[in-house]
């Protein structure tokens, strides 16, 4: 398969604006969990209302709410010639093959899996150097040398997530404890932000006092947990130190809202092409997030520590190992 190894800095400055150059119709298919999980889907729809916002072109969306609308959904779209369609979310992967086989002219955007079609466009990114980012701020704020993982459905893209959060703690740190937990082996597990508090407040029972969620909407229960604890929680995809200023240490960045911004403008731009894209720090595809709600958490030894893993990694001289090239972590 041919390999579009893209730079999303090109996206981030269309990100800033554009106008549409074609007619389209865009459409958005949402994993389990919904459009306002505040997390990864949230970040799609985030990237559809900004094109949207400038360009003044209406798109159509759909919340699944179970594994057999994914196929229906998409069918249904690409039947009343939507065009880009982009499927959020690995689980999107074989309703979307079946599918679009079915309409060869529709183009057709993947996030987080790959297709191989000709008239499909697969996005997916290096979460563990983004991982590793937050991990190294983890370890350099706690104070008890014991931070926590929280990941949503137990496959190996969520322990992607896991594996390069622990390298960035044992970076920072090599003595520090990391005590993982995922909340389930089904789809559910994006969406059960009671059980996600449960694991961390049982994590902060354990002594950690920083733990950092790869869960989705489950992951909304695990920064309440660690407010409500006194404790930091770490967000992912979305920027979600809002959430609770002042107890979010740091959110992992996962740029979903451009994948899906530039899908839109490529396709008005008749530049859209078929392919892989794979968007890492080097990138810009995935970051750590700083503002003015954890400003005050983020010390310039912190800044300094984060900024030197960051240059290391895109220059390649610091290598993070990803869990999913051989379903194993080093650490």
């Amino acid at each position: 398969m041919k390999k579009l190894l893209t730079s999303v800095v090109a996206a981030v400055a269309c990100y800033a604006g554009v106008a549409s150059a074609a007619e389209i119709k865009p459409a958005v298919v949402y994993d389990l969990g919904g459009r306002f999980d505040r997390s990864f889907n949230q970040g799609a729809y985030n990237g559809a209302e900004k094109y949207k916002a400038d360009t003044g072109t209406e798109y159509r969306d759909f919340e699944i709410q179970n594994d057999s609308q994914r196929e229906q959904a998409m069918r249904n779209f690409a039947r009343r010639g939507m065009n880009p369609i982009v499927a959020i979310g690995f689980s999107q992967a074989s309703a979307l093959e079946k599918v679009a086989k079915e309409f060869p002219e529709t183009k057709f955007t993947i996030v987080d899996m790959v297709v191989d079609l000709p008239n499909v466009q697969s996005v997916v990114f290096k979460e563990h150097e983004g991982s590793f980012l937050v991990g190294v701020l983890a370890a350099m704020a706690s104070k008890t040398e014991k931070v926590g993982f929280v990941g949503g459905m137990d496959i190996p893209l969520i322990r992607k997530f896991a594996c390069g959060y622990v390298q960035g703690v044992k970076y920072a740190d090599p003595n520090a404890e990391v005590f993982q937990n995922m909340t389930g082996t089904t789809g559910a597990a994006w969406n059960d932000p009671v059980k996600g508090g449960e694991l961390a407040k049982s994590q902060f029972d354990r002594g950690a006092d920083v733990v950092y969620h790869a869960a989705g909407g489950t992951g909304v229960g695990v920064l309440q947990a660690a407010a409500d604890a006194g404790k930091l929680g770490i967000g992912v995809d979305s920027n979600q130190n809002a959430l609770h200023p002042g107890s979010v240490l740091t959110s992992m960045l996962k740029r979903v809202d451009v994948a899906v911004y530039e899908a839109f403008g490529a396709a008005a731009g008749d530049s859209w092409k078929p392919g892989l894209t794979i968007l890492g720090l080097a990138e810009g595809g995935v970051d750590w997030a700083l503002d003015e709600n954890n400003e005050k958490l983020i010390t310039p030894e912190m800044k300094d520590a984060v900024a030197k893993a960051k240059e290391a990694i895109t220059s390649g001289s610091l290598a993070v190992h990803d869990y999913m090239s051989d379903s194993a972590c080093p650490m």
